[in-house]
């Protein structure tokens, strides 16, 4: 029964407050925007549009970098998944290896999904890598100009 309990907290309460204090928190934001703004209209202050635009934008970061963080990304997954295969098959050898540790049964599942995940993104930085030389070159390039005033 425990288990059945702690299963349902962890994959159903959980998630659905981790949605709802986010959802709440971006709510209490837009409403403290608002209510600057308001104050400033009444108070005849120009309003700058700009400082209530949504912080949360994403920083439309360089190729390079986006590329390096598929490297990172590709290189923990990846060692990830090596770690869980090298435990799944020495539970497999002997098994008494792991007999009471916490879901010992999905170590070769889980390192395979793992490496796979890492393999894929080894590829896709590889790729990328090769594909978007000429634009990694131009931004580059861009970065190293002076900038005209």
């Amino acid at each position: 029964m425990e288990e059945v309990v702690l299963i349902t907290f962890v994959c159903v309460l959980l998630p659905v407050s981790i949605v709802w204090i986010v959802a709440r928190t971006r709510q209490h934001e837009t409403n403290r925007k608002a209510e600057i703004m308001l104050k400033a209209i009444e108070a005849g202050v120009p309003v700058d549009m700009t400082q209530f635009q949504s912080a949360k934008k994403k920083s439309t970061g360089s190729i390079k970098q986006e590329l390096l963080d598929k490297l990172s990304g590709a290189c923990i997954t990846g060692l990830m998944g090596i770690g869980f295969l090298t435990l799944g098959i020495l539970r497999t050898l002997s098994w008494e290896f792991g007999r009471n540790m916490f879901l010992n049964k999905f170590w070769l599942p889980a390192g395979a999904v793992l490496l796979a995940v890492g393999i894929g993104l080894f590829i896709s930085y590889f790729v990328g890598k090769n594909m978007l030389a000429k634009e990694i070159e131009a931004e580059e390039k861009a970065l190293n100009q002076p900038k005209e005033q």
